[in-house]
């Protein structure tokens, strides 16, 4: 089985080296891992050329960090594809074996799993842990939603489902995996390991502003789709830390 791994760059010098270094350390055989950089005028190409497990580069200026994401799914052709940002790592070398392993089930179409936040100088420093728990399409009503760094899909779902919506902005991430886990209810494994360590930080949260922003765009994400939340479903989602995260 073959699996895509996808990593958008953009001036990732500082951290791409730990992401690059966790795929070509994998023990899983057959591994794409397609880098698309959005022109970094840092070192970020000269590290990637590096690193001869990459099977393909692509540069040049994007609209922004998901389009890059869709250009690799484009371009993908192993029979899952996975995202893995440039600044995230995979805690082990059996990571994508783990995967291989779960979507040997042909009725597997999706899965994902655990996540640690860690210091984004010290990667063996735990901030959160996001507990993912179990797949039930009704959690989507309760504010939860499944990582995306661990979220892995089979390539066809991409051709059913469409790609990420780039007037989403923040909420590109949550609205695609709405409209693949709740509209199009396509059913999901949960893997329940963590499998991703994230540096802290982050668009939509990086601010008050940004935080309210990314609400509405949340808010847009079930009208898109034609779904109908609950009213405090929204409202709910700056609390999951109550059910997903144990604060350290």
């Amino acid at each position: 089985m073959k699996i895509s791994i996808i990593t958008a760059t953009f001036n990732s010098a500082a951290t791409v080296t730990d992401t690059l270094s966790c795929i070509s350390g994998q023990d899983h055989p057959d591994i794409e891992h397609i880098i698309v950089d959005g022109g970094s005028g840092d070192k970020t190409l000269e590290i990637v050329s590096k690193f001869p497990h990459v099977s393909r580069v692509v540069t040049g200026k994007d609209k922004g960090i998901y389009d890059a994401m869709n250009k690799g799914i484009g371009l993908a052709t192993g029979d899952v594809i996975g995202i893995l940002n440039s600044d995230d790592v995979y805690t082990g070398s059996a990571v994508l074996s783990d995967v291989a392993r779960v979507f040997a089930d042909p009725a597997v179409m999706t899965a994902y799993a655990d996540l640690q936040y860690v210091d984004v100088d010290d990667l063996q420093k735990v901030r959160r842990y996001w507990r993912s728990g179990p797949f039930r399409p009704k959690n989507f009503y309760f504010g939860w939603m499944p990582p995306h760094p661990t979220f892995f899909v089979r390539r066809e779902v991409y051709n059913r489902s469409g790609l990420f919506n780039l007037e989403m902005h923040s909420a590109a991430d949550y609205e695609l995996m709405l409209r693949i886990l709740l509209k199009l209810r396509l059913p999901a494994y949960y893997i329940p390991q963590v499998i991703v360590k994230m540096r802290t930080g982050g668009i939509s949260n990086a601010s008050l502003f940004n935080r309210l922003r990314a609400n509405k765009e949340d808010r847009l994400a079930w009208k898109l789709n034609g779904l109908k939340p609950y009213f405090f479903t929204l409202y709910l989602k700056p609390l999951r830390k109550i059910h997903q995260f144990i604060i350290k």
